[in-house]
């Protein structure tokens, strides 16, 4: 999901697909290898903490059946979660080059496996649980963040956050597969202790955590001029509107799969199987990265993701959705590395990306939050995956129709 690159223009300025972060770091000398376990580390905290996002369909579905909640709750559920997830990359413009990464890392973690552990102390209360869900999801985002930095001066970040993204993937496969499973025996509660569990075993890991290495380097002072906002706008509006589209979607694709006739587990090992397609496109996109014409891919990633889209929301059948569902995830993870690429090269001074960690999590929780009030509104689910249809084009016209710096091909 996410490509990084080095950008030869500046030093210290890395590319990222879901964040483009800025500092001024110097990179690590050649002779100086990534230590394996900050690449453990990264790997597996970025795994874990979004997990709530990874297997949102399975985790909403069971938010309903345990505690009797409407879709707009759910989208409120997840906008709180994922909400506080992302507000965490704000105050970590504080904290970094000011405190020890490893103190902030042994913090992050204390509070998210506190606030998983103690979360089915919470249930069924929905407001409690939405205060203890804000508050382990800031835990779980600080230590992404985290996880982010602590690769950022890797002498081949592509290849780290290849690692990464394919972590996170088979992650939220594991856990669409096995949840349905776990829920029927042991209810909502199992999903927060054993994310808690799995996160104390991981934390001794927070070793492997590193600060970037500091530098001095020139200041952009174009970022003020109107290309430049031109630009950053509409960049920002293709990332937001692709996470809206891809939140509203994702979050109530177990409810689709009812519609279709699809029932119990079955949900889930489809959805597994459909992330397994979701590995397969990052895999892709970085096998075609700079072997291939961007704007093409672009092209074809976003009319799959449309395509896909439309066809999961006007289609009948278990084989239909199945076949819709698939292309979905896999056009998903194809088409973000392109997009960030092409956001990345309309940014000179670098502020832009240093933002994108943020505009990605507020996507996805609008995502979930409007789908589920246009629901509560009486709109169908086909009706909510058009406009959500709508949202990647417009995504995609966004990229189209905005000014391209000199020497971007």
């Amino acid at each position: 999901m996410r490509r990084w690159g080095r950008d030869e223009s500046s030093k210290g300025k890395f590319r990222s697909g879901g964040a483009l972060m800025t500092a001024s770091s110097a990179s690590r000398p050649a002779a100086s290898p990534f230590p394996r376990i900050t690449l453990v580390a990264l790997v597996a905290f970025a795994a874990i903490t979004p997990m709530a996002l990874l297997v949102a369909p399975a985790l909403a579905a069971q938010l309903a059946a345990e505690m009797g909640i409407g879709p707009s709750q759910i989208g409120t559920y997840f906008f709180v979660e994922n909400g506080a997830f992302s507000a965490a990359s704000l105050l970590s413009l504080f904290w970094l080059g000011r405190l020890n990464v490893r103190v902030v890392g042994l913090v992050a973690l204390a509070v998210f496996i506190l606030g998983n552990l103690a979360t089915p102390m919470v249930l069924p209360g929905y407001k409690s649980l939405l205060l203890m869900r804000a508050v382990t999801g800031f835990g779980g985002g600080t230590l992404m963040v985290l996880s982010m930095i602590s690769a950022q001066d890797a002498e081949n970040p592509e290849r780290v956050f290849g690692y990464w993204v394919v972590g996170q993937l088979v992650a939220g496969a594991i856990g669409l597969a096995l949840l349905p499973h776990l829920f029927a025996t042991y209810g909502l509660s199992s999903f927060y202790i054993l994310l808690g569990v799995i996160a104390l075993l991981l934390s001794p890991l927070y070793k492997g955590f590193l600060a970037p290495a500091a530098s001095e380097g020139p200041k952009s002072t174009s970022a003020t001029s109107g290309r430049f906002i031109i630009l950053g706008v509409l960049a920002v509006l293709a990332i937001l509107a692709f996470y809206v589209a891809i939140g509203g979607v994702w979050t109530f694709a177990s409810m689709a799969a009812t519609q279709a006739g699809i029932e119990g587990a079955s949900v889930g090992t489809i959805l597994a199987i459909a992330s397994l397609f979701g590995i397969a496109g990052s895999m892709l996109a970085a096998f075609l990265g700079g072997r291939s014409a961007r704007r093409a891919m672009l092209l074809l990633g976003y009319a799959i993701l449309v395509a896909s889209i439309v066809a999961v929301a006007t289609l009948h059948g278990s084989a239909a959705y199945v076949v819709a569902i698939c292309a979905f995830k896999f056009a998903w993870t194809f088409v973000l590395p392109f997009i960030i690429a092409e956001a990345a090269s309309r940014d000179p001074s670098g502020r832009l990306v240093a933002s994108t960690t943020l505009i990605i999590g507020t996507g996805l929780s609008l995502g979930p939050l409007f789908a589920g009030n246009l629901l509560e509104a009486a709109w169908s689910l086909g009706a909510v995956f058009l406009a959500a249809a709508i949202c990647g084009a417009v995504s995609f016209a966004c990229l189209v129709v905005s000014p391209r710096p000199k020497g971007v091909s």
